[in-house]
C-alpha cells in the first residue's frame, strides 16, 4: 500500500464495506486538553490523548516553557500544570504544520514575561497570522510576524500586562476565539467574544470542565418562532484572574477523521459501517446533515456526555447520493470536511455547489484549486470559483497518480476516491497524513479488503436520513 521511503498510499475499486472501526482521537480537543493541563493548578492525566505530529507540537512546545508532561504509555499524558506561569525556552517553539498550536499559544504566550519566537514548517509559514495578532494586540500584547503578508515566524514580546477587550470576530474562527479567550484568563478586567456565525465550542466547553467560570449568551432574532429566528450573535464572557483546576481529561473520536469512513461507505449501496465512540459535539456534526441532505442513511446514537463532550456512535448504511448546496452559514461547520464532501459530490447523481469557501485557499495548501485539478484528472467535471467549485457527479471516476502537497486531509480524501475508481489510484506525499491520522493506511487496507462487522445485540436508535435532517447551527474550524 506504500513504503517507507515513497510514502505513497494505493487504492483500488473496493468491495461493499461491512465493518466496524474506531477513529483516532479528536486533534482539536487533544491540543486544547493540553494547554487547558498546563495552565491548571496541578497534575492532570490526559487520556486518549492523539499522537500525532500536530498534537505533540503542542506537547514539545508546552515541554520547552517548562511544563513537565510525561507520556508513561502511548495515547497517555500526565501533564504537571504550571497555574500560567512558565519560564523562557531556550530557542524557537517549532509549531511544526499546526495552525491550532500558532495560534492558541500566542493568546497564552501574550502574558508572559519573556519573548518567544514560533516557528514552523514551510507550510505553515504561509499561513497568514494577522487575525490573532489584531486582537492580541488591542488587549496589549506586542507581536509581529516576520514573515510576507503577517506570516510566520511569530514574534511575542515581553508582557507588560494585558487588558479585558470586548471583540467582534470578523471571521468566523474558533481558533481566533480561543487565543483571545486563553488571553483573557490573564488580561485585568472582563473579556467578551462575539460571534455572528457560530465556531467549534471546545475551548468554552473546557474552559468551564476545568472550572473557569465563563458565560455564553445567544442572541436571537424572532426567538419565539421556530420558522423564522435566527442566530444574531454569540457572546462569551469570563473575567480575568482565574487559573484551571486540574482535573483528568478523556479525549473522544474525531468526526473530522470519521467523515472519510462516513463518505466511503455511504457512497457505497450495500455497505454497513459503524463507527464507535466518536464525539458529536453539534458545533461539529455538519457533515452528518450534508450527507443526509445527499440521501445518506446515518443513525447517530448519543451515548453519553464525557467531560463536557457528547459521545457517541455513527450507524452508516450505503445507497445513492444526490447533489446538494453547500454555502453561507453552514460553511464554517464543514470547513474541514470539504475536500471529502467534493469526492462525494463527485459520486452523487447531479451538480453540487460549493460557495462562500475562500477560507480554504489559505489552508495547508490551496484546497479549492487541489480538489478540484484532482477530481479533474480522475475524470470528474468541476468548475472552480473564487470562494468554491461546481462538481457535476456521477461520470465514472479512473484512476490516476496524484500529489498530496503535503496536505493531509487532500491526501485521505483522495485516498477515499481511489476506492470508487477503476485502475490504480496513486497519492503520493502522504506522510503528512501523520499530523491528524495514524494508523489511516491500515485502515484503508481493510477497507479495500472488506472487514467483518461484529454488531452490538442493542438497537441503535435515531435514524437519520428518513425525512428532513435535524438542523444544527453552523460552526467553523
Amino acid at each position: 500500500m506504500g513504503t517507507k521511503e515513497q510514502h505513497i498510499f494505493k487504492s483500488r475499486r473496493a468491495a461493499a464495506i461491512d465493518a466496524e472501526i474506531s477513529v483516532p482521537p479528536d486533534k482539536s480537543i487533544s491540543h486544547r486538553a493540553v494547554l487547558l493541563a498546563s495552565l491548571s493548578n496541578g497534575r492532570c492525566e490526559i487520556s486518549n490523548f492523539l499522537e500525532g505530529e500536530d498534537c505533540r507540537s503542542t506537547a514539545a512546545a508546552m515541554r520547552q516553557l517548562g511544563v513537565m508532561i510525561e507520556s508513561p504509555e502511548p495515547g497517555k499524558l500526565i501533564v504537571e500544570g504550571m497555574a500560567g506561569r512558565f519560564t523562557k525556552p531556550f530557542g524557537d517553539l517549532d509549531c511544526g504544520n499546526s495552525g491550532t498550536t500558532m495560534r492558541l499559544m500566542s493568546g497564552i504566550l501574550a502574558s508572559q514575561p519573556f519573548q518567544t519566537r514560533l516557528i514552523g514548517d514551510a507550510s505553515l509559514s504561509k499561513r497568514p497570522m494577522q487575525r490573532v495578532i489584531d486582537p492580541l494586540r488591542l488587549m496589549g500584547a506586542k507581536l509581529h510576524a516576520e514573515g510576507e503578508k503577517s506570516c510566520p515566524p511569530l514574534v511575542v514580546e515581553e508582557s507588560s500586562g494585558l487588558q479585558g477587550i470586548t471583540y467582534r470576530l470578523p471571521v468566523a474562527s474558533a481558533q481566533v476565539k480561543s487565543a483571545v479567550l486563553l488571553a483573557g484568563l490573564f488580561a485585568k478586567g472582563t473579556t467578551t467574544v462575539i460571534e455572528n456565525v457560530r465556531s467549534r465550542d471546545h475551548t468554552e466547553r473546557m474552559l468551564q470542565y476545568f472550572l473557569v467560570k465563563a458565560k455564553r449568551e445567544e442572541v436571537w432574532e424572532n426567538k419565539n418562532s421556530p420558522k423564522h429566528r435566527r442566530l444574531v450573535e454569540i457572546r462569551t464572557t469570563l473575567e480575568g484572574g482565574q487559573i484551571p483546576e486540574s482535573m483528568d481529561f478523556t479525549v473522544p473520536g474525531d468526526i473530522s477523521s470519521a467523515a472519510f469512513w462516513m463518505v466511503a461507505a455511504a457512497a457505497a449501496p450495500g455497505s454497513r459501517l459503524l463507527i464507535k465512540d466518536v464525539g458529536l459535539n453539534p458545533t461539529r456534526t455538519g457533515i452528518i446533515d450534508v450527507l443526509v441532505r445527499m440521501g445518506a442513511r446515518i443513525r447517530e446514537v448519543i451515548e453519553s456526555s464525557f467531560h463536557g463532550e457528547p459521545i457517541g456512535n455513527l450507524d452508516i448504511k450505503g445507497g445513492k447520493l444526490r447533489a446538494t448546496e453547500i454555502r453561507g452559514a453552514e460553511i464554517p461547520n464543514v470547513i474541514d470536511e470539504i475536500p471529502i464532501l467534493a469526492v462525494a459530490a463527485a459520486l452523487a447523481e447531479g451538480t453540487t455547489v460549493i460557495r462562500d469557501a475562500a477560507e480554504l485557499r489559505v489552508k495547508e495548501t490551496d484546497r479549492i484549486a487541489v480538489v478540484a485539478s484532482h477530481l479533474r484528472a480522475m475524470g470528474a467535471k468541476v468548475e472552480e470559483f473564487p470562494d468554491g467549485m461546481a462538481i457535476t457527479g456521477g461520470a465514472p471516476l479512473k484512476g490516476a497518480r496524484l500529489q498530496s502537497h503535503h496536505d493531509h486531509r487532500i491526501a485521505m480524501a483522495f485516498s477515499i476516491a481511489g476506492l470508487f475508481a477503476s485502475g490504480e489510484t496513486v497519492m503520493e506525499g502522504t506522510d503528512c497524513v501523520n499530523t491528524s491520522y495514524p494508523g489511516f493506511e491500515q485502515t484503508l487496507r481493510v477497507m479495500q479488503k472488506g472487514g467483518k462487522m461484529k454488531r452490538k445485540t442493542r438497537e441503535l436508535t435515531g435514524l437519520k436520513g428518513t425525512g428532513k435532517p435535524a438542523m444544527r447551527p453552523a460552526a467553523t474550524a
